[in-house]
Parts: C-alpha cells; sequence; structure tokens
C-alpha cells in the first residue's frame, strides 16, 4: 500500500463550483443509465485491449476477456470490473481529474430540454455514476509494461484523492458505494433487469453472478457464469449466412408474445456512415399506436433507446426491430437530431429499403403480397401521406382492394375502370365503401350500372383518398353512399325539377317533421327514376371526409366542430312520394295519416343509415305493426 506522502490529492478540473449537483439535478429522471455507461466504458476498454492484442502491439496473455458486475446488497456496493487496457496515473489525471467543461449554469440552460444520456456526449459517462453513489473508487492497472496499480477516490465533492495500490491484474475496477435514495440499486433483480435492457447485445461477454438451478426445493448459484448478453447478434452477421427461421427466432427473442413478422429488411451499410440492423414488418392491421416504438436503437450493440421518431420518419416507427449506429449522435435534442445530416442519410436510406423491398416483393412474389397486404396497409398508407419521396415509390406497388377481394395495382385499376367510370366532364369517378355491410345496399346499386367499387376500410383512408386525388390526374373519389348511383356518376346533364316555393314548403311539411334533432337537414327534391326509394339519405363527401379527417387531427377541427349535415333527397318520381304530395291534408286527421306515413318512409332510409336510434328507433317498431 503507498504510504502517505504519495498520495497525490487535488480538485476536479472542472470550471463549475461542483459538478455533482449539476449531474444529479439534470440526470435524476433517467440515473438508471449509469450503469449502460459504466459497462460501456468497461466494454471499450476490453475492445481496445483486443485490437492492441491483434495488431501485435500487445504480446502477452489476454485471458477470459469480460466484464464482471458484482454486487453486494448487504454493504450496498455494485462493481464493474473489466479486464482491458487499464489507466496509469498519468491517464487517471487526464481522463478523470480534468474535465473540459462549462458553467453549471450554461450547461443546464443550454441542455435544459433534454432528458436523455447527454452525460456521454461530454466525455463524463464515469461521473453518472454520482447520480447514484455517494463514494467512488477506481482500482486499475495499465497494460504498459512496468506500470503501477492506482487507486481513486472521491465522495462526490470536487475533491479526490489518488494513491498507488496493490492492484495486480490488469484492468479496472470502478466500486459505488450506492447513496440512500438509491438503494433500488442494490437489489439482484434490478440490476438482472438493467443489464438485461441495455446490455443484452455488447460484444463482451458481461457476467453478473452464477447461473442457477433448482435444488432441493430451492434456486442455488451452479459454477457457470451468469452471462447476460449475445456478444454475436443477428445484424452483425451476414445477411448470406442466415435463413428465414434465424430472423424469425430473433424476432421472438425481441417481442416473446408477438405473431410472427410478414417479412424483414437487414439493413447493412458502411459508407458514407455506418448502419446495420434488422427491421421487421409486423402484423400491424388497425393498431397503430400499440405497435409504436419498437425500434430499438443500438450504438455498437450497447441499447440507447427505443424511441427513434428523431432518427426515422414517423410511419417507419410502425416497424419492429433494431438498428445499429455510431454515426447518430445519441445525446443531443430531437430538434438538433433532425437537421443532422448523417441522420438525415440514414433516415433517407432505410426509407429507400424499406420502399425497395416493398417493391422487390410486390414484382416477385404478387400473390404474397396481396396476401400481406391487409396487414401492411395501415403502414404503407401512412408512409404515402406523410413521406412524399416514399409516396413516389409507393404508388407503383400500393394496392387497391375492391369488395370482392380482389386485388389491383393504382394504375391497373385506373385503366379497368376509365371506360366505365368516366363522367361528362372526362373525371374518372372511384366509388369506394367504407363498411361492405352497412353499405350493402348501395354498393349492390352501383354493381347494377355496372360500376366497381373499393373497399376502404382503414381510418386512414380519409387522408389517403385526399392525397390519391391529388396525385393522379383527372381522378376524384366519391363514396358509394354519398349520393344515388346517377348522380354520383353523372354520364349526361340532367335537368332538375324546378319546384315552386310553395311547393318546397310543403315537401318541408311532409318528411321534415320526423328528422332527429342535433343534425343539419337540408331537403331537397329531385328525380330519381319510379323504381327508386323514395326518399335518398346522404352526406357530402368533402364534408364526411374532412370531419373524418379532424378526428385524426392535423389542423382540421374546424371541421370537427361543425353539426353533422346530411341531404334528405325527394324522389319526385317514386309513386309513395306522388301519393304523399297529392293526399288530403284539408283535416287533422287528413294530415296526421299523412305525415305518418312520411314519418315511416324517412324512418327507412334514417334506418338503412344507421341513423335511426332509440326513442325514434323504438317508435318506428311501434307504428310499422300498427301498419302491418
Amino acid at each position: 500500500m503507498a504510504t502517505e506522502q504519495n498520495t497525490q490529492t487535488g480538485k476536479i478540473g472542472v470550471t463549475t463550483e461542483n459538478i455533482f449537483p449539476v449531474i444529479k439535478k439534470f440526470l435524476y429522471s433517467d440515473h438508471e443509465i449509469f450503469l449502460r455507461e459504466l459497462v460501456a466504458n468497461a466494454v471499450d476498454a476490453t475492445q481496445k485491449m483486443k485490437a492492441l492484442a491483434a495488431s501485435g502491439e500487445f504480446k502477452g496473455e489476454l485471458g477470459d476477456l469480460k466484464v464482471s458486475i458484482v454486487l453486494d446488497e448487504a454493504a450496498k456496493t455494485l462493481k464493474i470490473i473489466d479486464e482491458g487496457i487499464g489507466m496509469t496515473a498519468e491517464e487517471v489525471d487526464k481522463y478523470i481529474n480534468q474535465i473540459a467543461f462549462s458553467s453549471a449554469g450554461e450547461f443546464l440552460e443550454k441542455y435544459k430540454d433534454q432528458i436523455s444520456s447527454i452525460i456521454g456526449h461530454f466525455g463524463l459517462g464515469f461521473y453518472s455514476a454520482f447520480m447514484v453513489a455517494d463514494k467512488v473508487t477506481i482500482e486499475t492497472l495499465s497494460w504498459k509494461d512496468g506500470a503501477k496499480a492506482v487507486k481513486w477516490t472521491c465522495d462526490g465533492s470536487p475533491e479526490y484523492s489518488m494513491e498507488e495500490c496493490t492492484k495486480s491484474s490488469r484492468g479496472t475496477e470502478i466500486t459505488l458505494y450506492l447513496s440512500e435514495d438509491s438503494s433500488e440499486f442494490a437489489s439482484k433483480g434490478r440490476i438482472q433487469s438493467l443489464l438485461e435492457k441495455y446490455c443484452k447485445f455488447m460484444p463482451v461477454p458481461v457476467v453478473f453472478g452464477k447461473e442457477q438451478e433448482w435444488k432441493d426445493g430451492k434456486y442455488v448459484d451452479t459454477d457457470k457464469d451468469n452471462v447476460i448478453n449475445n456478444i454475436e447478434p443477428l445484424w452483425t452477421k451476414k445477411p448470406s449466412e442466415l435463413k428465414d427461421e434465424d430472423y424469425n427466432k430473433f424476432y421472438s427473442a425481441l417481442y416473446p408474445m408477438a405473431e410472427e413478422p410478414l417479412f424483414h429488411i437487414h439493413l447493412n451499410v458502411d459508407y458514407p456512415f455506418t448502419l446495420t440492423g434488422i427491421l421487421y414488418f409486423p402484423k400491424i392491421k388497425d393498431q397503430m399506436e400499440i405497435s409504436r416504438n419498437k425500434i430499438q436503437l443500438f450504438c455498437n450493440q450497447m441499447f440507447v433507446t427505443d424511441s427513434v421518431e428523431a432518427i426515422v420518419p414517423d410511419y417507419l416507427t410502425l416497424l419492429h426491430g433494431v438498428i445499429d449506429s455510431p454515426d447518430i449522435p445519441l445525446n443531443v435534442s430531437r430538434s438538433y437530431l433532425q437537421a443532422d445530416s448523417n441522420v438525415k442519410m440514414i433516415s433517407g436510406y432505410i426509407t429507400k429499403k424499406v420502399a425497395d423491398r416493398l417493391e422487390e416483393i410486390f414484382k416477385k412474389d404478387r400473390q404474397a403480397f396481396e396476401e400481406k397486404w391487409d396487414n401492411v396497409k395501415l403502414f404503407i398508407e401512412y408512409g404515402m401521406i406523410s413521406d412524399e419521396k416514399f409516396c413516389e415509390r409507393a404508388l407503383k406497388f400500393c394496392l387497391l382492394k375492391n369488395t370482392e377481394n380482389k386485388y389491383f395495382s393504382i394504375e391497373d385499376y385506373r385503366k379497368g375502370i376509365e371506360g366505365n367510370q368516366t363522367d361528362k366532364d372526362k373525371k374518372l369517378v372511384i366509388l369506394y365503401a367504407t363498411n361492405a355491410e352497412d353499405q350493402y345496399s348501395y354498393i349492390e346499386a352501383a354493381k347494377n350500372k355496372g360500376y366497381d367499387v373499393l373497399l376502404l376500410d382503414c381510418h386512414l383512408d380519409s387522408y389517403f383518398v385526399n392525397m390519391l386525388e391529388s396525385k393522379l390526374e383527372n381522378v376524384k373519389f366519391a363514396r358509394v353512399d354519398s349520393d344515388s348511383i346517377d348522380r354520383l356518376i353523372v354520364k349526361e346533364e340532367v335537368k332538375k325539377p324546378e319546384l315552386k316555393e310553395e311547393e318546397k314548403k310543403a315537401l318541408d311539411e311532409i318528411f321534415k317533421g320526423g328528422l332527429p334533432e342535433g343534425m343539419e337537414w337540408n331537403v331537397d327534391a329531385d328525380n330519381l327514376g319510379a323504381d327508386a326509394a323514395p326518399v335518398l339519405i346522404t352526406q357530402s363527401e368533402f364534408m364526411r371526409r374532412y370531419r373524418e379527417m379532424s378526428k385524426l387531427g392535423g389542423g382540421l377541427n374546424f371541421y370537427g366542430s361543425m353539426p353533422e349535415s346530411y341531404t334528405l333527397t325527394v324522389n319526385l318520381e317514386n309513386p309513395l312520394v306522388a301519393e304523399l304530395r297529392s293526399a288530403d291534408a284539408s283535416t287533422e286527421d287528413a294530415k296526421a295519416a299523412r305525415n305518418e306515413k312520411a314519418r315511416q318512409i324517412t324512418d327507412l332510409a334514417l334506418l338503412a343509415n344507421g341513423l335511426l336510434k332509440g326513442k325514434a328507433l323504438s317508435d318506428f317498431i311501434t307504428r310499422s305493426y300498427k301498419l302491418l
């Protein structure tokens, strides 16, 4: 042990009065990352040792290189031990004691909006230990010939002491004396879970205690090290070495409760940035919110976060998998990330790879693509709406499904219907339904005219339809129940019947009285044919579409706050309507009888549109029995 005169004392070289309150205050909400930072430093030191041996600079025995985590729950100490390059006294002085750092006030002001691991950005990973420890010691022996072991001690103030010690093995041992308010980290279960979260794929074995087995009614330690991590995760291997079952097995390890993914993309690029990873298409359907934030971001196999919105486009957060890149600045704000040139290139690369993979399946295995379509439709529509470059690519492989469950590319569908569904103004009208059962009668009316009807039942379809109308020339979309079929695709100019003012008032009197309250109603008249329904209830395509879009946000709340408005079109050519218009209404009884018939006709139309509810529905049933 060193004598007293060999002990060096001093103040840590920071320009702020005291770094430790700054660390604790700034990172308190994320203080569990201390373990990630310390293990990452140990792994880095070990990797450097391997490099020295590989280059021939170090000719000794490497030994069994690993990083060991040792917890003493009773003493509340936690050790991180490596067999890496270690440090000399001069290196401890340089890397631990001298910290290039601005004032605490400036630091907090500049980075006040950030909540994650900023400390690593300043080379302060080691100092994250003081978020959870009252005292920290470092015992270290450098790999260099003739080096002497050094012990560094600090009690959470700028003062430290440094002296020679008796450590005889190469590497570094850091001991944390956990503070009272961080006693949670003196729990074996807590440390195990943190190591599994942050270190499960680090490139050097990370050992925490021994594996256990069940013996004599309890778990007991075996002689085998409990290795936390897989040092060669799938994304570090060459795609040519792997099979589909390897990718699916890895997916199951990442997401144990998830269904098997639809397909995967292996990312591997080393210029002009380094990026590896595997992305999976999960079975999304309509579970957009549930499926978010399942991409895990790693830096050199160290877990960083599963919130990657700033690194990949928003719609790509619906994918699952891993991304690993040392070229993503990990410890800065979202706005900085989005402006960073590397991040932009990485984001663009991933977008291109995703589009390439989708187009490849579309071209090479159309049947498989169609089988997967309902599960990837939401993802593709979301991407097309939110990313212009992705949209340009996706227009080639995006599918449209009709009410008969047949799939078409956009271009094929357009060519297939343009001969029959082009109106008098040379506009192609694409008809669609959102619910095949609810809109059955409208779909049948369209089919009877020889028209095809798409099924657009995804909750993004209002935005999707708007986007397609802006991309496709001379095309408009119309929901099949938004008007009579002849008025949805107008083949020739039809003159509307002209009614006198008293005739309009009479129609209002006959039909408006029984309409539901809380909605805006417009009573209109038209000639729809003697065989068509007596009244038709429709909702403006424009207003309905924008109301649906407002429910999903996007600055359209104005439409969402407006009352729902409907048009009740009276078919003047229907015999029942003609009978009602000419019915005797000279007495109150006669008028009541006429209005009751009109109410029955109107209620049937409301029922067909799902708008007849509560008391009105009960009254309709009672009236129906009475009329029978």
